[in-house]
């Protein structure tokens, strides 16, 4: 969708007619929606696999004395367990949220995500891993796809962030904190969307794909290097864990401004291809 990091800039003045625009191909809507699906899984399937370990540790091998990350359960005096979530030693009560869950199964057990959100529902580390790596595959492949088609469109280059983006900003963070009244002018994409573009696809993508690698059964002969060089695979863990919670706030930022900045118009965009251009937005970079 469109409105990844941006509010819709202000209507043109009354009777000024906005123009209807092409904005995206076949090839990226196809390849968004697709890479949306995929992400629902890889998440679903990833925080199943994360049940069987749920812990990251900043380390090459498990080391409680470097833990980062852990989710469990304790029992109170009056003997009723309730969860919990440490980050760097601090102590979080989650209750039933995390760490003593629903099991998928009608029950709770202690265990680190409940089942409603995990793919399988039960705990199964093998039927998470087989969804987990083949939509991996698809949407790896959906995304060289959009980059591709971008790259032929010329409309790869109109989403990175350049230099003279950055000095709007702020201006641009202003106009959504609703402390000017008017975003600066910009092209197909603001300059707020370019820096989260830009984070995905050359920060957060690629680690996510990497780290995926290094942690994989199946590739670990060619994988070696690559796993050495992330520090091990409990720090191949922690990067892997550390890059989908970048994309899952990059996922909820994205819906939340398509909500409120013209869902009709954003959804038309990755439907239909069709945009109604405001009066503050352009063609090119």
């Amino acid at each position: 969708m469109d409105a990844t990091a941006g509010p819709a800039p202000a209507r043109a003045a009354q009777g000024e007619r906005h123009r209807l625009v092409y904005r995206h191909s076949v090839a990226t809507r196809l390849t968004h929606w697709i890479a949306t699906l995929a992400f629902f899984v890889l998440v679903m399937s990833g925080l199943q696999i994360f049940n069987a370990a749920p812990y990251l540790d900043a380390s090459d091998k498990s080391d409680p004395g470097r833990r980062v990350v852990d989710i469990g359960f304790t029992t109170n005096p009056s003997g009723n367990p309730a969860g919990y979530l440490r980050i760097f030693g601090f102590q979080i009560p989650t209750g039933h949220a995390l760490g003593f869950t629903d099991d998928g199964l009608g029950s709770e057990t202690g265990r680190a995500f409940p089942g409603w959100i995990t793919l399988p529902g039960y705990q199964d580390l093998a039927d998470g891993r087989r969804w987990h790596l083949f939509f991996a595959w698809i949407a790896v492949i959906a995304g060289l796809a959009y980059i591709v088609a971008g790259a032929r469109r010329r409309d790869l280059a109109l989403i990175v962030l350049r230099p003279s983006d950055l000095p709007k900003l702020v201006p641009m963070q202003l106009y959504y904190l609703r402390l000017r009244r008017e975003p600066p002018a910009y092209g197909k994409y603001n300059p707020l969307q370019k820096l989260a573009y830009t984070l995905v696809l050359f920060v957060f993508a690629p680690l996510v794909v990497l780290s995926g690698l290094a942690l994989s059964p199946g590739i670990d002969a060619l994988a070696g290097p690559l796993t050495t060089l992330l520090g091990g695979r409990q720090f191949a863990r922690l990067w892997h864990f550390a890059a989908m919670v970048g994309l899952i706030g990059f996922f909820f930022v994205h819906v939340t401004l398509v909500l409120s900045t013209g869902v009709v118009n954003n959804l038309r965009s990755m439907i239909t291809g069709s945009y109604e251009l405001g009066k503050h937005e352009g063609l090119g970079p």
